[in-house]
């Protein structure tokens, strides 16, 4: 089989499997696995629990002493589901890479293909380097499914190398910087509040127990929480640089009822935390789960089927840069932007962190047109992402002298 050499020919090749999360991306992963292969590297697969997903982590071994070096070194890491087009209005077909005015478009060009497709096509020449024995350091490549549905591919992967032994020296995720350096990130966590009451004609609503009046109750408390989570002062050293210098706490969806004369027997919304780098989480959402326990046998002493449950959706923890200095001041030689990014946004990068690898964000295209219609990447920011990623292989290579 005759594999792309170009990123540009890589990407118009990625864009064209739809790895939407919610399908497979196993024809993808396949593809790219059957690459490997053929310049003998062993990739290795690790599924979701019913086999319809698949995470690649393959290595290009580093030699010393005639030895296989096959732990530390680098790893760049990427994932491959991209977000719906659902009712969005695009000037071309999503899944086919168009070349327009130096931007590539298509979905996922920028979130986050643009970055894999650098990836693998330079992974021909770090393989030639590998046999040659001029790796003192290996690479890696991991490659994920499911981050756009809560990150949750990664610690399949994470688990995997754990029980190799394998454990990389640093990570670059190559989501979209503009090949800007981020080195911190707040966590995420995401819950659905489910309110069962019991119904009743509006003209009787002793009878009933209103879940619509209950749950605005739990909304109540997670918004005067979020005013104390804004108004509680942060140490400046832990806040510097993040656009919202606080913890948030914020209800997204919410839905209930059946008519105006109906005592509502189910209401459910859903709300998101997001967490700076130094506070716990549990600090936060515990005092939830308690109102929420108190108001939970407060309707069952009133209906003993009524009651609240709060179900966790995601959890990805924040990215710190207390361990990454090192990678910070290699990756400064190589950007054009010396600043320290930290954003609100959650990535694989707190999960890498978390493992114990130090990781810096950093890839190609601008965050601004993730999950939008004619999402792009330009040919310029794939220029720099190939020649970004190229430097940090030298980086690895012994040296001449």
């Amino acid at each position: 089989m005759i594999y792309p050499k170009t990123t540009l020919e890589w990407l118009k090749i990625l864009i064209s499997f739809d790895t939407t999360s919610r399908h497979s991306n196993l024809a993808l992963i396949d593809y790219i696995a059957q690459f490997c292969q053929s310049l003998n590297l062993t990739p290795r697969l690790t599924f979701n629990f019913d086999k319809t997903k698949a995470n690649l982590f393959v290595t290009v071994p580093a030699t010393a002493d005639n030895q296989q070096i096959l732990t530390g070194g680098m790893v760049f890491s990427g994932h491959t589901d991209v977000v719906p087009v659902d009712g969005q209005a695009w000037d071309s077909d999503p899944f086919v890479a168009t070349v327009k005015d130096g931007n590539v478009y298509g979905r996922g060009t920028c979130d986050m293909k643009g970055f894999i497709a650098c990836c693998l096509a330079i992974l021909p020449n770090i393989v030639k380097l590998s046999i040659e024995n001029k790796l003192m350091k290996p690479i890696h490549f991991a490659l994920s499914f499911d981050e756009e549905v809560g990150c949750l591919g990664v610690p399949f992967l994470l688990k995997d190398l754990q029980n190799q032994g394998i454990m990389p020296d640093y990570c670059i995720v190559g989501e979209p910087t503009m090949m800007k350096m981020v080195t911190a990130h707040k966590g995420i966590q995401t819950f659905r509040c489910r309110v069962h009451g019991k119904s009743a004609h509006s003209s009787l609503t002793p009878q009933g127990v209103n879940a619509i009046s209950y749950a605005s109750q739990v909304i109540g408390f997670i918004d005067n929480l979020a005013e104390k989570l804004q108004q509680q002062a942060e140490p400046l050293r832990l806040v510097q640089g993040f656009d919202v210098p606080f913890s948030t706490l914020s209800v997204g969806t919410i839905s209930g009822g059946t008519a105006t004369n109906i005592v509502p027997n189910f209401c459910e919304f859903s709300f998101d935390f997001r967490n700076l780098p130094h506070v716990s989480p549990t600090a936060v959402i515990e005092p939830i789960r308690e109102f929420i326990q108190k108001l939970s046998q407060h309707m069952s002493a009133k209906n003993t089927d009524s009651y609240i449950e709060l179900i966790q959706d995601c959890q990805v923890p924040a990215m710190t840069d207390s361990e990454s200095h090192a990678l910070q001041g290699l990756i400064e030689h190589l950007v054009a932007d010396k600043v320290r990014y930290k954003v609100a946004y959650a990535t694989e990068g707190g999960q890498f962190t978390e493992f114990g690898v130090p990781t810096v964000i950093c890839g190609c295209g601008d965050i601004v047109q993730a999950h939008k219609p004619n999402e792009f990447v330009s040919l310029e920011q794939l220029d720099l992402c190939e020649q970004f990623l190229g430097n940090l292989v030298k980086m690895c290579e012994y040296s001449d002298e």
